[in-house]
């Protein structure tokens, strides 16, 4: 079996915890008990109920009891999970930078979760992934080896400083995650991952309000953007940069 299938499977379960991590750390819930279930009925699934992607095809995203239906959120970061582990060792090789890929990668799908659905960025995710990325640049540093201090320095007191200006529109947890950022990428493409999602944030909020899916004055959930922006900046920061300053400059 392909390496990468391996990796797309493995992936997959991981997003299957990681959708845990995300809806019960926030609610301060153990993400091991009580097993899953359904919200409706309080059915408690098997096995073949907790097959990541497939039994959400099989059941056609219904509870297999009371037949109420299960949110596209499971597979939908079930099988991003997936494809984003296979696809790491494919857009940067098989390098000992994929353990801070893979790290990053799981950061970013927890937090997606937990602001989507409750728009809160626990601090035990930040902590726990702040250690371990801490863990993981003493031993795989950037170049040169400070620029992972540089890059959580800028990423925390940016975001505080426009959260300062802006009067709250910045939430805590934002200034906090972008902090742990700056340890995986370091301080020039930490930028990026700013600029890219607030990009991205403008983008998608500016057209929802014209198709009248968000209300304008309503805020929307930041982490989400944060994780397109990073995971664009981390992968494909150096080829984007470089494109600017060619097409541009």
């Amino acid at each position: 079996m392909s390496i990468y299938i391996i990796l797309l499977f493995l992936g997959t379960i991981l997003g299957s915890f990681y959708n845990v991590a995300g809806l019960r750390i926030p609610q301060n819930q153990s993400v091991s008990l009580p097993r899953s279930h359904c919200p409706h009925c309080n059915h408690t699934l098997s096995p073949l109920e907790l097959v990541p992607v497939l039994s959400y095809i099989f059941l056609s995203g219904k509870c297999r009891r009371c037949k109420a239906p299960v949110s596209a959120l499971y597979p939908a970061v079930e099988l991003s999970t997936g494809i984003l582990f296979a696809a790491a060792p494919l857009i940067m090789g098989w390098t000992a930078e994929l353990f801070i890929a893979w790290t990053v990668i799981s950061l970013v799908i927890i937090v997606f979760v937990s602001d989507f659905k409750y728009m809160i960025i626990p601090d035990k995710i930040l902590l726990f992934f702040a250690a371990v990325l801490i863990a993981e640049r003493i031993f795989i540093p950037l170049s040169p080896w400070w620029d992972s201090f540089a890059g959580a320095v800028i990423g925390f007191f940016l975001l505080l400083l426009i959260a300062v200006i802006s009067k709250g529109g910045m939430g805590g947890g934002d200034i906090k995650l972008y902090a742990v950022i700056g340890i995986a990428l370091g301080a020039k493409l930490v930028l990026l991952s700013f600029f890219l999602a607030t990009l991205f944030g403008a983008a998608i909020g500016g057209l929802g309000m014209i198709l009248g899916i968000v209300q304008k004055g309503k805020p929307i959930p930041f982490g989400p953007f944060i994780g397109i922006g990073t995971l664009l900046a981390y992968f494909c920061g150096s080829e984007l940069i470089e494109w600017y300053f060619h097409s541009f400059l």
